[in-house]
């Protein structure tokens, strides 16, 4: 008899950890699919799929991606089949469809019930690819290699039963056939956990250290890229500088080799290219890489303003942590934010190629920090009402709740002794 959930990623847990763990500790029964790298969750059995071959050589380019989907597909199937021989009978698969990987699993499964999650459609005009042509010109060859990145992930959308959205613009850019059956949920961040709190001393690399009540100005770009605003941060970076001699900046992201938005130039990095021919202080400029979670949460308890830009794309964890920090929030006035900020409510949206208007709000929230208290508090309040990882996750339940999961209320649920 089926019972149970299938967990379905490239990289598991990923955005799932927080429900997988949940259930795996109220006693349901849960396994996964990932990739070679995939991290896993101790006691969730995984089957990690092998390619067993890559894409055809000068295939069609704009075939490429379609398929590289497709092989991953049938590695999960070939895992996924291994796993029902086993007895394995889920009577829901949850998946992230943008690796192909959920698609063929029906064809093992055909009474399971399918939620999968949507965390960016590609187009080709309207969103990231046709946004700012600094770096990356919207050609038309662009905007077709765009657009095939979404046939397979359509094929598993258009066979779901449920489909799951983290906010209002991500549903928003699937096609309209999908609508009737999307959710919003948000998996939210720990608003328990990450709280404001008394701003203490932020230890750097080289040994000194940035003392509560220095104005301080934080920013995260996990990849280090233009798309979330990189290039426009730091052209705002030198009249700050200048005018605020005491102020200091401090960036939390590496260059990587697989950046969102595109790979720089050969030879250079997208922060090289940003900030070359910038008068910026590099004593007053900290990049602190892939630093631990904890030091950027305590960057962002001592941040007098936190910067987050972003082209039309996916909304960053770490905009809604800062939020939950209670930071002041200077943002781009893209519409991914307009689903967190509101300007002068809980934060600023400012226009994206602005970096003027930027540097005149950091100017303004270093000279006057306590002016931006309400806006901090209400940040504060709309990371717990939309963005509580405790509310997300009860949505989440409940979703699979409605489609046949029995899982007990956390009163009810088994001790993990016992249930193991």
């Amino acid at each position: 008899m089926p019972s149970g959930v299938l967990f379905v990623h490239n990289n598991f847990p990923a955005q799932f950890r927080d429900l997988a763990q949940t259930l795996l500790d109220r006693g349901v029964r849960v396994f996964a699919i990932g990739g070679q790298s995939a991290p896993g969750i101790p006691g969730v059995p995984i089957g990690r799929y092998a390619l067993d071959r890559g894409t055809t050589p000068d295939i069609f380019p704009h075939a490429v991606r379609a398929e590289a989907d497709l092989i991953r597909a049938a590695s999960a199937f070939r895992i996924g089949k291994a796993m029902r021989a086993e007895g394995f009978e889920p009577q829901v698969i949850v998946g992230h469809p943008g690796w192909g990987e959920t698609i063929y699993l029906d064809e093992l499964w055909p009474d399971a019930k399918r939620v999968m999650f949507a965390e960016f459609f590609y187009r080709g005009r309207g969103l990231d690819i046709d946004f700012d042509n600094e770096f990356f010109e919207a050609t038309e060859q662009a905007i077709l290699m765009a657009k095939s990145k979404s046939p397979v992930m359509t094929l598993a959308y258009a066979e779901a039963d449920v489909i799951v959205a983290p906010t209002e613009f991500q549903a928003s850019v699937l096609p309209s056939v999908f609508r009737p059956r999307l959710r919003v949920i948000h998996e939210g961040v720990d608003v328990d956990a990450i709280h404001p709190g008394p701003a203490e001393p932020l230890e750097l690399a080289d040994g000194r250290t940035i003392a509560p009540g220095t104005p301080t100005i934080t920013y995260v770009n996990n990849h280090m890229e233009p798309m979330r605003g990189l290039h426009i941060f730091a052209r705002a970076l030198p009249r700050l500088m200048a005018e605020v001699p005491d102020a200091q900046v401090v960036m939390f992201g590496r260059d990587s080799p697989r950046p969102y938005g595109g790979q720089p130039p050969e030879g250079k990095t997208w922060q090289e290219i940003a900030f070359e021919g910038l008068q910026v202080d590099p004593a007053r400029l900290h990049v602190m890489g892939k630093a631990p979670h904890a030091q950027m949460l305590a960057a962002l308890r001592l941040s007098t303003a936190h910067v987050y830009y972003t082209y039309p794309f996916v909304l960053s964890w770490s905009l809604v942590e800062a939020m939950a920090s209670g930071c002041y929030v200077i943002a781009s006035d893209t519409p991914p934010l307009r689903d967190a900020i509101t300007d002068g409510v809980n934060g600023r949206l400012l226009p994206f190629f602005d970096p003027n208007a930027l540097s005149d709000a950091l100017i303004e929230a270093c000279r006057d920090p306590q002016a931006s208290a309400p806006l901090r508090a209400a940040a504060r309040e709309t990371a717990v009402a939309k963005f509580s990882s405790r509310d997300g996750r009860e949505s989440w339940l409940n979703v699979l709740r409605e489609l046949g999961v029995e899982i007990p209320t956390a009163q009810e649920a088994p001790s993990r002794s016992e249930s193991v």
